[in-house]
């Protein structure tokens, strides 16, 4: 009898292992969208001036990674795929960063990547921060089951 209760318990145990609910989704894992830019309007003529943008390329690709990431999520494609497609989409935020970076102060020629150590260049860094960010953003989205942002007004 005793070693019918024990084998009772030992599948009770194990059935409480079960996961029957699907994959769990985990909470406060998704990144809240950042608020619509201010606009600024133009005074005597001179044009007003973007915030935070015009200072910080990477700023606006990666708002345009988060947004495409998490509206493409749901896709069936793999995590890889549907992260190429997001840093298609962003491909003229990006364009416009890298262009910044080429107007911009000269840099080193031979510069070296602080991750991998092979030469690189700032379009290349680009190009792997948009890769690595939009690859991110389907996971998470993925993983925390987040909402696709909300619709951009006008």
């Amino acid at each position: 009898m005793k070693a019918v209760s024990l084998a009772a318990l030992a599948v009770f145990s194990l059935s409480a292992c079960s996961d029957n609910d699907g994959p769990k989704v985990a909470k406060g894992i998704c990144t809240p969208f950042a608020a619509a830019p201010a606009t600024t309007t133009a005074t005597a003529g001179v044009p007003a001036l973007a915030p935070a943008a015009v200072v910080d390329g990477a700023g606006p690709v990666e708002d345009c990674l988060h947004r495409w990431a998490y509206s493409l999520a749901g896709a069936e494609d793999t995590a890889d795929v549907v992260a190429d497609a997001a840093v298609a989409a962003c491909s003229s935020a990006i364009s416009q960063w890298n262009q910044a970076s080429l107007s911009g102060p000269a840099g080193p020629s031979d510069a070296i990547s602080l991750v991998t150590g092979e030469p690189t260049s700032a379009i290349v860094e680009h190009r792997n921060f948009a890769n690595a960010r939009a690859l991110f953003f389907v996971v998470q989205a993925r993983a925390g089951r987040c909402a696709p942002p909300p619709p951009v007004k006008g």
